[in-house]
């Protein structure tokens, strides 16, 4: 029996599905059977916030049945996905109790089990198996979807580098994926939420911003839509129009890609306008509208109406100057266009009202997957695998045509070699060149929506290395790969008969298991490294052999190897048992404390090149002692997925003193005298050493970077907001990537 608080909670659950779920698809016993069996399984367990264990399953079901309400089976289903992976009970026994349909799809829900080589191995195979059982069923998507956010709604009961870890892994997969199913609100919370574990500093600073000038956006729009308003009414047109602020990470993004300031950004919020009528031309009467009585922006008009987003979305986007001068997006849509762009699939479920749970969009997707997968080589790592899935995630499309008017749509970014890849394998392994819009262009340059392209082919040609370091297509990457993974066979296999010529020539006798041995001591992967290396310089070949021939040879290899192995892998495990006791959450020397740290060496990174005034962490090196990273550099999210027990909490100390070397770089006017006026507005100002200024020019613009000794974060702060306030410069930015 249910106590009274189950029972509440099981009646607002099924209000919720009555509210958002078609009768024709909702079974409320089902959901009660599901519930109970749910609050049984997990009588006895608690979450790292000390809840019921319950309290998860059923958020994770009151959000689908809110946010994504599909049909009885999905919430059933989400009440019971965690049931097989965290309880006694197997899969067998739901299969018993709620039938096959259920079953796989809480199968398909729950993460792999097992032993692997490391996390990142266990996250592919995990990934692999959801992306499977989703071309099942898509309803596990959905759970997982659910699943995340409520995970991440209550991520400050977790340790740091899992915040990380759940955090970055919902940016790259599930908040792509949700954008994939056209899932918009789950795809703006997935990312706000990972954005403000990831970067606190910078979202709670957005936010205070976004808060602070609510009142002055509100009056802006109110004014801005009053004559848009009367406009439609006058047409007779019924709508609603109301107007939005980006959500916090779409604001992060441009200040970032634009290198401005918040108050800079002009497009931080968007009007949209919801035409209740099922005639999309409405939209272009309403469009039409608009243009008359602001100035629209032409490069910035898109119709995904007439062509529709790979997962569905429809609207016209367009941006409008209002009379004080400001740019302002606006989307246009119908009603049912609007509940597809919020709630995706669910949506088109809703509208279609047919047998099939996915659409067009969504099926050939899912297709794509399917393929990909099987077609997988042996070769292929498993990690590229999944940059080619993280990379078709993201959705910015273009949209490009062959001569013949044939559609292909494409990832930003894409170049003219991914679109050869698209039209068929071989086209691509023989491009050498292609027309875009009638002009003759190279292999790499980037495609821009509505361009037509011709490939040019030749017989002769053949794919190139560097290929691989401009396509962005899974396609393209995969086929090249492939052409040069099987060159790569074949020098193996030519390496492997001239070893068995050279050993059959000398009376050589050694068996495949000491070869094997010897290889891996001479630091090849394994035998088929050997013999490329082999088919490469026939050289290695009479290397090995002279080493068989001579056991002192032989002898001292093998010495020299285990005793390097064994003293380093000693010397690094009390390195980081050293340096763990003695930090402590405080660094040393240059504006460090050195009380405890005498003879261990560090320094900063290259890649981010933290100051004091920079939050930062230790990471302890094989080679190189404790290099100090931003908390915030790119590199720091891998080393917390992959190798949290050498991370080191460190901190500045308060004096903070020291010589530390920062970098700008700026675009600007290129005009006589402006390097001169740059110099002096630094070295006049700040009092500090400039170490380098490197400048080049492209027409009448100029880019350049300035390499400085500075103290602090402040003081290279100060000197950016000088710089950005010279007459001239465009934009002036620190520049992480620093020469000490």
């Amino acid at each position: 029996m249910l106590s009274n608080y189950y029972k509440k909670k099981l009646d607002e659950l099924l209000a919720h599905c009555r509210a958002n779920i078609s009768t024709s698809k909702f079974d409320e016993n089902l959901i009660a059977k599901a519930f109970k069996f749910s609050v049984d399984a997990h009588r006895n367990d608690k979450r790292a916030s000390g809840e019921p264990y319950f309290s998860h399953p059923y958020e994770v079901a009151v959000i689908l049945a809110t946010e994504i309400p599909l049909d009885d089976v999905l919430i059933a289903s989400a009440l019971l996905h965690d049931v097989v992976e965290d309880t006694k009970f197997e899969l067998k026994d739901i299969k018993a109790e709620f039938g096959n349909q259920v079953a796989e799809i809480v199968d398909g829900a729950t993460k792999i089990d097992g032993i692997f080589e490391n996390y990142e191995l266990q996250q592919v195979e995990s990934y692999k198996k959801l992306l499977l059982s989703m071309t099942s069923d898509i309803r596990v998507m959905l759970i997982k979807f659910a699943d995340r956010l409520h995970n991440l709604r209550t991520l400050e009961f977790l340790s740091n580098p899992k915040q990380m870890r759940m955090a970055q892994e919902t940016l790259e997969i599930y908040a792509p994926f949700a954008h994939r199913f056209g899932l918009s609100k789950v795809k703006t919370e997935l990312e706000d939420l990972s954005f403000k574990y990831i970067d606190r500093k910078s979202y709670d600073e957005i936010a205070k911003n976004l808060k602070e000038k609510k009142r002055e956006r509100e009056r802006f729009i109110k004014k801005f839509i009053q004559p848009i308003k009367e406009k439609l009414q006058e047409q007779g047109l019924k709508f609603e129009v109301y107007g939005r602020a980006k959500h916090l990470y779409s604001i992060y993004k441009k200040i970032k890609t634009r290198n401005k300031n918040f108050d800079e950004i002009y497009d931080l919020f968007a009007i949209r306008i919801i035409i209740d009528s099922a005639n999309k031309n409405d939209c272009f009467i309403a469009y039409g509208i608009c243009s008359e009585i602001y100035l629209p922006v032409p490069e910035r008009f898109k119709d995904y109406i007439s062509i529709p987003k790979q997962n569905g979305y429809q609207s016209i986007h367009t941006t409008l100057v209002s009379k004080e001068g400001k740019m302002v997006e606006v989307q246009i849509r119908t009603r049912e266009m609007h509940e597809i762009a919020e709630k995706g699939v669910a949506a088109h479920w809703k509208y279609k009202e047919n047998t099939t749970i996915t659409d067009k969009h969504i099926e050939d997707w899912m297709k794509w997957i399917r393929e990909t997968l099987e077609a997988q080589s042996s070769d292929e790592m498993p990690k590229d695998l999944m940059e080619s899935f993280k990379l078709n995630l993201y959705q910015d499309e273009i949209y490009c045509f062959t001569p013949k008017g044939d559609l292909k749509i494409l990832p930003a970014g894409a170049t003219a070699l991914d679109f050869a890849f698209e039209i068929h394998t071989q086209v691509g392994m023989t491009c050498i060149g292609a027309k875009v819009d009638g002009k003759i262009v190279t292999l790499d340059t980037k495609l821009h929506s509505g361009s037509q392209v011709e490939i040019i082919t030749s017989k002769t040609q053949a794919p190139k290395r560097d290929w691989e370091m401009f396509v962005v297509t899974h396609k393209a990457k995969s086929d090249i790969r492939k052409f040069f993974n099987i060159e790569k066979r074949k020098t193996a296999e030519a390496g492997r008969e001239t070893w068995e010529k050279k050993v059959k020539k000398f009376k050589i006798h050694v068996n495949e298991d000491d070869l094997v041995r010897l290889t891996h001591k001479l630091k090849y992967k394994d035998l088929s490294a050997f013999y490329y290396e082999i088919g490469k310089y026939e050289s290695v070949a009479d290397e090995v052999i002279n080493i068989l021939k001579d056991k002192n040879k032989l002898h001292q290899i093998e010495y020299k190897q285990t005793l390097t192995e064994q003293v380093q892998t000693e010397l690094f495990h009390k390195f980081i048992k050293d340096a763990r006791a003695s930090t402590d959450g405080i660094m040393f020397k240059n504006g460090f404390d050195n009380n405890e740290l005498q003879g261990l060496q560090y320094s900063f990174a290259k890649c981010c090149n933290p100051i004091p005034g920079d939050e930062v962490i230790g990471f302890v090196t094989k080679t190189e002692g404790i290099k100090i990273h931003r908390k915030n550099c790119n590199n720091v999210v891998n080393l917390f997925l992959h190798h949290q027990d050498r991370i080191l909490e460190v901190k500045w100390n308060d004096s903070g003193m020291g010589e530390f070397t920062g970098g700008i770089k700026l675009i600007g006017e290129d005009r006589a005298g402006i390097l001169n006026e740059l110099t002096n507005a630094i070295s006049k100002k700040f009092k500090t050493n400039i170490k380098s200024v490197v400048i080049n020019t492209r027409g009448s613009i100029f880019e350049g970077t300035l390499i400085l000794s500075i103290r602090n974060l402040k003081q290279l702060n100060d000197i950016i907001e000088t710089l950005n306030k010279q007459q001239g410069i465009f934009s002036a930015t620190r520049l992480y990537e620093v020469d000490h």
